[in-house]
């Protein structure tokens, strides 16, 4: 029973630790299409040159060592032969002239002496190993070779009984010397391969770059750029095809709505006026004057349906300057009862935004604050890309459960920040959100450190 908890623990911890490395690893790989389409890539292409060059290291490179230097020991052990069977009273000269001249080395017999003493080995000690070992072999006799000291010559040194066998050998003899050219060539042509791959990539990128651009200006209520139309590959064509034709469809059934509404508070409020009229003929007497009250409240409440029902999405975006904005507003929601105060920046905050449509907005959050606060505050900064403005009060407030809520339309609360003797339809928080909605911003509500409720408006610029 222990072995098969033990053994469940175990399959448990597996999965565990893999999805921990897989989102360890997914955090660490770029997230945008063009660098992962470039490791796409380069990651085969790496792969394949490493284990061509592996191969060739391993095949290539040691077999045509091997074999240069087992060449490079015989030719050695002829010369030792001869040198064995020659007349010693000769200085050698024949034997000399027949290594360089048939046999391409240089030899000198110096006097009997130790040899060097041994050095460290090369990093790459191929060549090292490899010869050190033919001599061992086919030579057996004391000796001493620098692979390193000269880097076109291989010094060889054999000790006799009476003398040391000094024999210098070009490099490319012993050791297989042109792979740098291989190498050369691989890296070159992996290089001309990421080259084309990265052009190419670049090329392919652009036009859904592009898409995104026209759906984001889209969803931001700003028209598409003129020289925008469907490119690239045959997928990402009919993509933009199809993005063009939902947005004529979208904008189509926006201006049917537009024109449906725009007649329907036409005539409302034409009925609306007429009421008025008609009351404006009576006496003012209480019930006359209930009576028209009771019009002007149907006409704001006219005026909030339609705005929440029409939009401000064909309003175009204009450079706005957020001061002026904030004081316009500040000047139309003041009231003796409530204190605004302003924080904006030394420097002139100017974004491009639909003006009319993100004032409504911003009225709609700061008439909220002052309907139930005595002091408001109202701070502006901007960090990189975004604009945020933060709407504090020190009323009442929403309950937490509560905050999201009141975006709904037509939500009302039922606590004191919802108890208004003034008109209210519910929909001025839901106008709010949908005008820094279609911006590519939101607004969320936390509690104020001035106690009552904070507003945040975020929008991109």
């Amino acid at each position: 029973m222990v072995a098969l908890l033990n053994r469940s623990e175990r399959t448990s911890k597996g999965p565990t630790l893999i999805r921990r490395l897989l989102g360890l690893l997914s955090n660490i790989l770029p997230k945008g299409l063009y660098a992962r389409a470039l490791i796409i890539i380069i990651a085969p292409v790496v792969l394949l040159q490493s284990v061509v060059a592996f191969v060739f290291m391993e095949r290539h490179w040691q077999t045509v060592t091997r074999r240069l230097s087992d060449a490079t020991t015989r030719d050695i052990s002829v010369l030792l032969s001869v040198y064995d069977s020659y007349p010693h009273e000769d200085k050698y000269e024949k034997l000399i002239k027949m290594a360089q001249d048939d046999l391409n080395l240089s030899i000198q017999i110096l006097p009997p002496q130790d040899l060097p003493p041994t050095r460290p080995k090369p990093f790459f000690d191929l060549l090292d190993r490899t010869l050190s070992d033919k001599i061992r072999k086919q030579i057996g006799k004391p000796f001493w070779i620098d692979t390193v000291g000269r880097s076109h010559l291989v010094e060889v040194r054999i000790k006799l009984e009476k003398a040391v066998f000094r024999v210098l050998a070009r490099r490319s003899q012993t050791y297989a010397s042109n792979s740098h050219i291989f190498l050369l060539w691989m890296v070159g042509t992996s290089l001309v391969l990421l080259t084309v791959a990265i052009l190419f990539l670049r090329n392919q990128i652009k036009p859904i770059l592009r898409l995104a651009q026209a759906a984001e200006r889209f969803g931001k209520g700003q028209s598409a750029p003129e020289d925008f139309r469907p490119r690239g590959a045959r997928e990402v064509r009919q993509a933009a095809i199809s993005f063009m034709e939902m947005r004529n469809r979208i904008e189509r059934q926006m201006e049917q709505r537009t024109t449906m509404l725009a007649g329907v508070s036409h005539d409302l409020r034409t009925i609306l006026t007429r009421f008025k009229l008609q009351l404006a003929l009576f006496d003012q007497s209480e019930e006359a004057k209930e009576m028209l009250s009771d019009v002007d409240e149907m006409q704001a409440m006219l005026e909030d349906y339609m705005s929440f029902a029409q939009g401000d999405s064909s309003e175009e975006s204009s450079q706005v300057n957020i001061r002026r904005l904030l004081q316009e507003i500040r000047k139309q929601t003041a009231r003796e009862s409530c204190d605004i105060t302003l924080k904006l920046p030394g420097d002139a905050i100017v974004v491009p935004l639909r003006r009319h449509a993100f004032k409504r907005a911003m009225t709609n959050v700061v008439s909220n604050a002052v309907r139930f606060s005595g002091n408001v505050t109202i701070d502006v900064t901007r960090r990189k890309n975004w604009l945020t403005i933060r709407v504090d009060d020190d009323g009442p407030g929403i309950p937490e459960e509560e905050r999201e809520q009141v975006f709904r339309p037509f939500y009302r609360l039922d606590d004191a920040r919802g108890q208004d003797t003034g008109i209210n339809t519910g929909l001025g928080l839901s106008i709010a959100r949908d005008i820094v909605q279609a911006h590519g911003g939101d607004i969320t509500l936390n509690e104020s450190r001035m106690g009552g409720l904070q507003a945040t408006i975020r929008v991109p610029v």
